[in-house]
């Protein structure tokens, strides 16, 4: 009786054992399938520099990018690079970017806000008429991952359309950048139903705090991690980009790169 006992507490025992198990393994792999969805839905554009590779790896890639018409990088074969500044307000310094682009004969996108536009239209104006491309940033400038619906993402991108248009008489190049590259796959989804193409970028730096600007030694540094192909992020509200953009124009054409424009995607 009591060895009969004994082996009925073990295949209980057992079986509970196996359950417990069971649904540790089961919740673990609810769980991360969450965590994989979650953080595939909804992310921070970000890159990582290899050390044997100066080309960088974006936290998504190339060919799951292009699905929605959507580019970090251009042709690693080719010494072309693609410069592009992103602009939420004026701080008094485009129009030395517009003079050095000029003197070098560089042609850039400028993604621009609301703000800029109605605050800085002859600047605009000066982009449009020395050959630059204006790129779309949204009209309010939020954060674009929470916007989960189309009439709410339309709005924005629409919004900026219309007094780009009033401004300056043109259609806005159906270029797109999710500020602070805040994004998930529904934006770039809706973007794409738009006809836009939307642009992260594969080399950019700390440049956007205007209290605590790098040294110039500092932005050639963290500048000299460019690459064939890049799409360059630069910030034109950055006093230290102002001075230090003639020079670094002509450093990269001594190296060998030219210049492309976004247009070529």
């Amino acid at each position: 009786m009591v060895i009969v006992l004994k082996k009925k507490q073990i295949i209980a025992i057992s079986i509970l054992f196996c359950g417990i198990i069971s649904a540790c393994f089961l919740h673990n792999l609810l769980y991360t399938n969450v965590l994989q969805t979650e953080t595939f839905a909804s992310s921070n554009w970000g890159l990582s520099f290899q050390k044997n590779n100066p080309i960088p790896i974006g936290n998504a890639s190339i060919e799951s990018l292009k699905e929605f018409d959507t580019y970090y990088l251009g042709d690693v074969s080719k010494k072309k690079i693609y410069l592009t500044f992103d602009a939420g307000y004026e701080n008094g310094y485009t129009p030395s970017i517009l003079d050095a682009l000029k003197e070098n004969n560089v042609k850039a996108t400028f993604f621009l806000v609301g703000n800029y536009l109605k605050t800085s239209p002859d600047l605009v104006k000066r982009m449009i008429e020395e050959g630059h491309l204006v790129g779309n940033h949204t009209f309010n400038h939020p954060d674009m991952s929470k916007i989960s619906d189309m009439q709410s993402f339309k709005k924005e991108i629409m919004d900026l359309e219309r007094l780009y248009k009033d401004i300056t008489g043109q259609d806005l190049k159906k270029l797109y950048r999710p500020p602070q590259g805040k994004y998930n796959e529904e934006n770039l989804k809706m973007a794409k139903e738009l006809g836009y193409k939307t642009f992260f970028w594969s080399l950019a730096y700390v440049d956007w705090l205007t209290d605590k600007q790098p040294s110039k030694e500092q932005a050639f540094e963290k500048l000299s991690k460019i690459h064939p192909g890049a799409i360059v992020l630069l910030h034109s509200t950055s006093k230290t980009n102002a001075e230090i953009l003639n020079d670094l124009i002509k450093k990269w054409k001594n190296e060998g790169y030219e210049f492309g424009s976004l247009e070529e995607f």
